[in-house]
C-alpha cells in the first residue's frame, strides 16, 4: 500500500441541516400564524359585535317582525304569505322534515325585496341553534306552527310527538323569555279536547285528549299558560279543527312527503285517489255513533285559519292570554266529505271501508262564537266543495308537489 488513507465518503446532510431547519421553522411559523388568523376570524364572526347588521337584526318603527316556525309547512307557509301581504317582516325557521323548501321559494319569488323574508334552516330541538337565531334577529312576535301533526302516526311514535311538540315548544318559549320577545301565537288543536260528551266544543270544554298528538299539544299549552302567570307576555292559543283548502290564487298548496300519505289529511288521500296515485280511498271506521256511521269533523279552510292568526296577532295584549277555537261551527261526516271531493274533482273515487283508526274520535265540531265576539273573526270559506275545488286545482298542476322535475328537486 502506498500509505495514503482512503478518503471517507462526504456527508452532505450535515452541511444542509442548519438551512433546512431554518426553512422548517419559518414554514411552521407561517402555518401557526395562519391557524391563529383563522381562529380569530372564527371567534369574531361568532361574536355578536361582528355580525353584520341586517333589517332582520334590528327593530324598525312601524314594522312588525314575526318569526314563523314551521313556515315551510302547509299551514305555516300560508300564514307567512298572509303576513307578507300585510307588510309584516317574516323569518321562517324550518328543518324541512315535514315542510317544503319549494313553498319558501314561492314566497321568496313573490316578495324579493330586501328585509321582507328570510329563511333559516334549523331544528327547534337544538337549544343552541334556537338561541343563536333569537340573538341575531330582532323578533317582535312568534307564530309557532312547527310540529308533527298526524293522529295515527302519534299512536305509533308517541315519544317523537312529545319531543317534537312539547319539548320543542319549551325551547322556543325559553328563547323568547331570554331575548325579550313578548308575543306568542300558538298553533294548537281541537285534539286536546279528546272526545267530549257534549257538542259543540267551546273553549271551556274539558281537555281530555285520547292520543299522543293531543296530549303533547295540551302539555305544550300547559307550559305556556304556567309561564304566562308570572310574565307580561301576550299569548294567543288557537285550537283549530280539520284544515282543508289552499291559497285561492294558486301559489301554495299542500304537498306531504309520499311516505306520510298514509297518515295525512283526508283531502290529500281523496286527491291521491282522484289522480290515480293510490287505487282508492280508505275510510277508517263506519260504526261510530253518528248519523251515517263515519266520523264527523269541522273542516276549516286554511285561508280562514291564517286570517284568525293575523287577527289574534293584532289583538294580542301584554300579560293577557286568549284561547280560541277556530272552526266553522258545523260538522260534516266523512261520507259527506268524500261526496264533496268526488264532485270537486269530477272523479268517481273508489272507496274502501275499513276498521277504525286507533286514537280517533266520533264527533268533533266547534262553537266559534268566542273568536267571533272577541276577535271579530268568522269563517268565510264555508262551502266544502269550493274549498276542495281550490285545493284540487293546485294539486292537478303540482302532481310532484313543489318539485317541477326530479332534477330540480335535487337542488332543494
Amino acid at each position: 500500500m502506498n500509505g495514503l488513507t482512503r478518503p471517507r465518503p462526504r456527508s452532505f446532510s450535515g452541511m444542509d441541516y442548519p438551512e433546512t431547519k431554518k426553512k422548517r421553522n419559518f414554514a411552521g411559523k407561517i402555518l401557526l400564524a395562519a391557524m391563529l388568523t383563522v381562529l380569530c376570524i372564527y371567534i369574531l364572526k361568532n361574536s355578536s359585535s361582528f355580525t353584520t347588521p341586517t333589517p332582520f337584526s334590528r327593530h324598525e318603527p312601524g314594522v312588525t317582525h314575526v318569526l314563523v316556525t314551521g313556515g315551510a309547512g302547509f299551514i305555516g307557509s300560508h300564514a307567512a304569505l298572509r303576513l307578507l301581504k300585510d307588510s309584516y317582516r317574516v323569518t321562517i325557521v324550518d328543518n324541512l322534515s315535514r315542510g317544503n323548501f319549494g313553498a319558501v321559494k314561492v314566497l321568496q319569488e313573490q316578495f324579493p325585496e330586501p328585509g321582507r323574508l328570510q329563511f333559516i334552516y334549523a331544528d327547534l330541538g337544538d337549544p343552541k341553534a334556537v338561541n343563536k337565531i333569537f340573538r341575531e334577529n330582532a323578533f317582535d312576535a312568534v307564530m309557532h306552527f312547527a310540529a308533527v301533526a298526524y293522529v295515527g302516526e302519534s299512536t305509533l311514535e308517541p315519544l317523537r310527538y312529545y319531543h317534537n311538540i312539547t319539548s320543542n315548544t319549551l325551547v322556543v318559549l325559553e328563547a323568547m323569555a331570554a331575548h325579550g320577545v313578548k308575543t306568542l301565537i300558538y298553533s294548537s288543536t281541537c285534539a286536546t279536547y279528546g272526545e267530549p260528551l257534549k257538542m259543540p266544543i267551546t273553549e271551556d270544554t274539558p281537555q281530555i285528549p285520547i292520543n299522543p298528538y293531543g296530549k303533547a299539544k295540551k302539555m305544550a299549552e300547559d307550559i305556556i299558560l304556567d309561564f304566562s302567570k308570572n310574565s307580561d307576555m301576550a299569548v294567543m292559543i288557537l285550537r283549530y279543527f280539520n284544515v282543508i283548502g289552499s291559497d285561492p290564487e294558486g301559489r301554495l298548496g299542500e304537498a306531504p312527503r309520499p311516505e306520510l300519505r298514509e297518515h295525512g289529511r283526508i283531502s290529500g288521500a281523496c286527491f291521491d285517489a282522484a289522480l290515480g296515485i293510490i287505487p282508492g280511498l280508505k275510510v277508517k271506521g263506519t260504526d261510530y255513533s253518528t248519523a251515517d256511521g263515519t266520523c264527523i269533523r269541522d273542516y276549516i279552510d286554511v285561508t280562514d285559519l291564517v286570517d284568525a292568526h293575523v287577527k289574534a296577532l293584532a289583538k294580542a295584549q301584554p300579560s293577557k292570554v286568549g284561547i280560541y277555537n277556530v272552526g266553522t261551527g258545523k260538522g260534516r261526516s266523512v261520507k259527506e266529505f268524500v261526496e264533496a271531493c268526488k264532485k270537486a274533482t269530477g272523479v268517481e273515487i273508489k272507496v274502501d271501508f275499513l276498521e277504525r283508526r286507533p286514537g280517533d274520535y266520533a264527533e268533533v265540531y266547534s262553537d266559534p262564537s268566542k273568536i267571533n265576539r272577541e276577535l271579530n273573526w268568522t269563517a268565510q270559506y264555508t262551502n266544502l266543495q269550493e274549498s276542495l275545488q281550490t285545493a284540487w286545482k293546485w294539486q292537478k298542476s303540482h302532481q310532484n308537489g313543489y318539485r317541477r322535475s326530479m332534477s330540480l328537486a335535487l337542488t332543494y
